[in-house]
């Protein structure tokens, strides 16, 4: 079953600001508190093939992420117990930037039996981020 979920959150700065703080993946887990740690595998231009340890049970997933640059994060999950999605897309809305996170993913194994209770953690998980995310562009 896949699971759906948006995310959005005005920042009041230009999307060139909030580029700049979501565009560094390094400091991913900063953030995003369900990314434990990140190691970058390849990168070849914009994109990027990295190994995300993830918070449930310090599970391993694979992913390509592609940054089109002050537009969007394209995160394409291959393998783990999460497959699927994750794109970041800014909207300039006269000087402020509207952020909308959308997750199109499936769990796989013992992840599905939880997919209501993980559906809602990656909900709150993502509001939370975009609040961090949104304050520490504030303080730029």
């Amino acid at each position: 079953m896949m699971v759906r979920i948006e995310v959005s959150k005005e920042i009041n700065a230009p999307p060139e600001k909030v580029w700049k703080v979501i565009s560094d993946l390094d400091n991913e887990p900063k953030y995003w508190h369900g990314t434990k740690s990140i190691k970058n595998i390849k990168v070849n231009g914009n994109t990027i093939t990295r190994e995300v340890i993830i918070a449930f049970k310090d599970s391993k997933c694979m992913e390509t992420v592609v940054l089109n640059p002050i537009k969007s994060i394209e995160v394409s999950i291959t393998d783990g117990p999460m497959k699927g999605m994750k794109n970041i897309t800014l909207n300039d809305i006269n000087g402020k930037t509207k952020v909308v996170v959308v997750w199109d993913i499936k769990l796989s194994g013992m992840m599905s039996v939880f997919t209501g209770m993980i559906k809602g953690h990656i909900q709150q998980g993502t509001e939370d981020a975009l609040k961090r995310i949104n304050a520490d562009v504030e303080k730029q």
